[in-house]
C-alpha cells in the first residue's frame, strides 16, 4: 500500500526474522492515538502493530486526522500513553504546534510523543524536541515494522516508568503529609490512602479498585471492619463498615487475611497483610493477574519500612476514637452517632427512621437518689434497648438522658418503643418506672447531613415535649418551618426591643362600691407594622423561653414606675399598677434586688406596685415564687394571683402565697350570665373573702357579666365594658373623664 507522501517505497519495508517481537499473554491496554491526515497511513500502521503485546498489554489504536481532533482527543481521554503524530498536517508545522499544546496547556508530561514526517528534508527544530519531550523522531520511510516496534516498545516503557515513578511520589507525598499531620482528623484515612496508591504503584497498575481495612478498637470489643483508604470505584466507601461494599469475595479475603496475619496472592486479586497482633490491617487490590515473585519482595520490603509507622498512626487514632464513644454506656457518642445517621442516610435511607429517646423526669433520680443511680439506670435503659432493638438498629447515647437509634421503620415504631419503658428498670436496690418520648425522622423525608438530620430529630421531639398527651411525634417539613418562623420572630423581638419599640399599655381596673378607678394593669404590646400588633400569646411564650423576658420584665417595672411618678404629678397618687412576673424572672437571682432597687429609684409608694403572678408560675417552682414573693411582700408590695382556677393549682400552696387580690379569669366570667354558669366564679369569690383577699373580675364586657359578679360578691373588676387597654397618653384623658368617680359604662 502506497500514499501520495511514499510513492518511492513501501511505508514498512520487509525485515529479517530476527527483528520480530514473539508474543506475550495480553492483560490490559495501551491506549496509543495516531494522529495524521492521510487515512492510509492510519491503516498501515494500525496493521503492523495489530499483534504487538509489551509488557503483558496489547495497543488500543484510536485516531485523529488533525491537530485540532487530536487535542480534543487527548482533553476527553488523559490515560492516553502514546501519539504517533505527524509533523506536516494542515499547516507545515501543525504537529509542532499539537506538542507544544500537549506540554504547555494539557500539562500531559506523562504522555509519550513520536514524531513521523513523510517529507525527508523536513525535520523540527532541535530545541523543540528538547523543549516539549519528544521520544523520537522519524521519517516515514525509514520506519521499517521493526523500527517502529522498537520506537513503541521503547516508549511505552519511558511511559511506564514515568507513571510509576509519579504514583511513587504522589504516594509518598499522601505518607509524609499523614505523618506530618497526625492532629487532623483524618490523618489515619491519609495514611492508608498512602499506602493504597503506594502499593500500586509499586506493581505497575493504576489504583482502580484497591481499599484498605482494618479492625477497629473503639472499646466495645467490636470486630467490626472499615474501611480506610480506598481509590478508584471503592473511593465512595470510605470511613464506612466493609459490609457495605456488599463483595462477598472482598469480605472472605480480608478476614482471612486478618485472621492468617499473612499475603494472599491469587490470578484475580492481592490482600496483603500490614501491621502486627494490636494494629492490624488489609490492604486488597484487584490485580487480574499474579504478582511477579521482584514485585512481591518489593511490597514485603515496603511493608516493613511503613510497619512502625502504621502502628503509630494507628495508635494515635486509637486515642482519638474515644472521643466518640460514650464511656459509660459503650455506645457511639453524639459523634459518631451523627457520622452513623449520615451514612444511613447515604447509602439505605428507604425504610429506615432516626429516634431520638428522651427519659423523662431523669433528673429528679440523679437529684433524689444521687448521680450512681443515675449511672445504673442509664446503664439498665442502655441494655433495655439492645435487648429489644440490637439486632437491627445502632444505639447511641448522645445527651445526658438522650439516646437514639436508627433502624428499620417497622421495627422502631411508638408502640414498640413505648413497650421498653412498661416495665421497671432496676438499678442498685432501686426499682424505678421510667418513662420517654420520642423523636422520629423517616430518613428518606430527611435531610442528607448527619448533624441536619439530628436537628430535625429533635424538632420532632420538643414538638412531642410541648404536646400535652402525646409521647411522640413524627418529623414534618412544617415543624422546621415552624421553628424557622419562631427563630426570625425572636430575632426581631430582640431586635424591636434594643431599639426600644415595645409599648406599655394599661387597662383600668375599678371598684364596684365606689364606681371610680383604683389602678390599672400594665399591658406588653409589641407593634409590629403601623396599626397592627403582634399578639402578647405569641411573642411572651419565645420571650420567656430565650430568656429575653429578663430584661423585658425590668423594663417593664421601669416603665410601670415612671407612670406611678406622672400619676402622683397629676394627683392621682392613690391608684395602683399591676405588673405581671413570669418563672424565668423568678429563676434570676438579681430578680428581687432589682425591684426593690427600681422601687426606690423612682422613689414610688411600695403599695401603688402589685405583681401578679398565673398559678402555673407557682406550680413550677413553689419554694422559689414563695420566697421571692414573700421578700416584696415585707418590702410592702402587692401581689396578686391571676387566672386563678385555671391551673388546678394545690389549696395548699395558695395558703402560703403572700397574697393581697385574686383575679377571677375572664373564662370564668364570660359564662356568669348563663344559667348555671357562675359556679366556679362564685366558688372563687367566696374562697378569697374567706381567706381575706380582695377580689378582682377580669375580662368584664357585657351589663349582665357586671351584675352577675357584683351579686357574687365581687369587689372589683376590668373589662372591654369599662375600657379597653390604650396608650399612657391616653390613659390620663381616660382618669380626667372619671374625676367625679361615678362609673359611666
Amino acid at each position: 500500500m502506497t500514499s501520495k507522501e511514499t510513492e518511492d517505497g513501501f511505508l514498512f519495508l520487509a525485515d529479517d526474522d530476527s527483528a520480530s517481537v514473539p508474543k506475550e499473554p495480553a492483560a490490559g491496554v495501551w491506549p496509543l492515538l495516531i494522529v495524521d491526515d492521510d487515512q492510509e497511513i492510519h491503516t498501515v500502521t494500525k496493521l503492523a502493530l495489530s499483534d504487538l503485546v509489551v509488557l503483558g498489554k496489547q495497543l488500543e489504536f484510536h485516531h485523529a486526522y488533525s491537530g485540532q481532533q487530536a487535542l480534543d482527543f487527548l482533553k476527553q481521554h488523559p490515560d492516553t500513553a502514546l501519539v504517533l503524530l505527524d509533523v506536516v498536517m494542515e499547516t507545515d508545522d501543525a504537529g509542532l504546534q499539537v506538542v507544544r499544546r500537549i506540554r504547555d496547556e494539557l500539562q500531559m508530561d506523562e504522555l509519550r510523543i513520536v514524531l513521523r514526517t513523510g517529507q525527508p528534508g523536513y525535520a523540527p527544530e532541535e530545541s523543540v524536541i528538547k523543549e516539549y519531550d519528544i521520544n523520537d523522531y522519524k521519517t516515514k520511510t525509514e520506519l521499517t515494522r521493526s523500527k517502529l516496534v522498537t520506537t513503541i516498545i521503547s516508549s511505552l516503557r519511558s511511559y511506564q516508568q514515568i507513571k510509576t515513578i509519579n504514583q511513587n511520589r504522589r504516594g509518598l507525598q499522601k505518607i509524609i503529609k499523614a505523618g506530618a499531620n497526625l492532629l487532623e482528623q483524618h490523618s489515619l484515612h491519609e495514611f492508608s490512602e498512602g499506602v493504597v496508591t503506594q502499593i500500586s504503584s509499586l506493581i505497575g497498575l493504576h489504583a482502580e479498585g484497591v481499599l484498605c481495612a482494618q479492625i477497629e478498637d473503639d472499646g466495645t470489643a467490636s470486630d467490626k471492619i472499615y474501611v480506610l483508604g480506598a481509590a478508584g470505584h471503592y473511593a465512595p466507601f470510605i470511613k464506612c463498615q466493609l459490609d457495605r461494599l456488599d463483595n462477598k469475595r472482598i469480605v472472605e479475603q480480608i478476614n482471612l487475611c486478618l485472621k492468617n496475619r499473612q499475603h494472599l496472592f491469587s490470578d484475580q486479586d492481592t490482600v496483603l497483610y500490614l501491621g502486627n497482633e494490636k494494629h492490624n490491617a488489609a490492604v486488597y487490590i484487584e490485580t487480574n493477574r499474579p504478582i511477579e515473585d521482584a514485585d512481591k519482595q518489593l511490597i514485603e520490603v515496603f511493608l516493613s519500612n511503613i510497619s512502625v509507622g502504621y502502628e503509630n498512626v494507628a495508635l494515635f487514632q486509637q486515642l482519638k476514637h474515644a472521643a466518640y464513644i460514650d464511656p459509660l454506656t459503650k455506645t457511639p457518642n453524639r459523634n459518631e452517632f451523627i457520622q452513623i445517621l449520615q451514612d444511613t442516610r447515604r447509602f439505605e435511607p428507604e425504610h429506615m427512621v432516626a429516634v431520638l429517646v428522651d427519659i423523662d423526669h431523669f433528673s429528679d433520680v440523679n437529684d433524689g437518689l444521687g448521680q450512681d443511680v443515675g449511672n445504673e439506670l442509664l446503664i439498665a435503659i442502655t441494655l433495655r434497648l439492645i435487648e429489644h432493638f440490637g439486632i437491627s438498629s445502632q444505639l447511641g447515647r448522645i445527651g445526658a438522658d438522650v439516646f437514639a437509634l436508627v433502624g428499620p421503620e417497622d421495627e422502631l415504631t411508638p408502640e414498640r418503643l413505648t413497650a421498653v419503658f412498661a416495665q421497671p428498670f432496676q438499678a442498685s436496690e432501686h426499682s424505678l418506672q421510667m418513662n420517654a418520648t420520642f423523636g422520629i425522622c423517616r430518613l428518606r423525608e430527611a435531610a442528607e447531613q448527619g448533624m441536619v438530620i439530628m436537628k430535625q430529630v429533635y424538632i420532632a421531639l420538643n414538638k412531642a415535649k410541648k404536646t400535652l398527651g402525646v409521647h411522640h411525634q413524627y418529623y414534618e417539613p412544617a415543624m422546621e418551618e415552624e421553628v424557622t418562623e419562631r427563630l426570625t420572630m425572636l430575632r426581631m423581638l430582640r431586635a424591636d426591643f434594643a431599639l426600644d419599640k415595645l409599648e406599655l399599655w394599661y387597662q383600668p381596673q375599678l371598684c364596684l362600691k365606689s364606681q371610680a378607678v383604683v389602678g390599672m394593669e400594665a399591658l406588653l404590646r409589641w407593634p409590629h407594622q403601623p396599626g397592627r400588633y403582634i399578639s402578647p400569646a405569641i411573642f411572651i411564650p419565645l420571650a420567656e423561653y430565650s430568656g429575653l423576658i429578663v430584661d423585658i420584665g425590668q423594663w417593664v417595672l421601669e416603665q410601670a414606675c415612671k407612670q406611678l411618678q406622672q400619676l402622683a404629678a397629676a394627683n392621682c397618687g392613690s391608684l395602683r399598677i399591676a405588673v405581671n412576673v413570669s418563672m424565668p424572672q423568678f429563676r434570676s437571682p438579681h430578680f428581687v434586688p432589682s425591684v426593690i432597687d427600681t422601687v426606690k429609684r423612682y422613689q414610688v409608694n411600695p403599695e401603688l406596685l402589685e405583681l401578679e403572678i398565673t398559678e402555673s408560675v407557682v406550680m413550677d417552682e413553689p419554694k422559689i415564687v414563695i420566697d421571692a414573693l414573700q421578700q416584696l411582700k415585707s418590702f410592702g408590695i402587692k401581689v396578686a394571683i391571676d387566672d386563678f382556677g385555671i391551673g388546678f393549682s394545690s389549696l395548699s400552696y395558695l395558703q402560703q402565697l403572700p397574697l393581697d387580690r385574686i383575679k377571677v379569669d375572664r373564662a370564668f366570667v364570660s359564662t356568669v350570665a348563663n344559667e348555671g354558669g357562675g359556679l366556679i366564679a362564685e366558688t372563687i369569690i367566696s374562697l378569697g373573702k374567706r381567706i381575706g383577699l380582695s377580689t378582682i373580675a377580669e375580662g368584664v364586657e357585657t351589663k349582665e357579666q357586671l351584675q352577675a359578679v357584683m351579686a357574687m360578691g365581687c369587689e372589683e373588676v376590668q373589662g372591654y365594658l369599662f375600657a379597653k387597654p390604650m396608650p399612657a397618653a391616653d390613659l390620663m384623658q381616660y382618669l380626667l373623664a372619671y374625676q367625679d368617680g361615678r362609673l359611666k359604662p
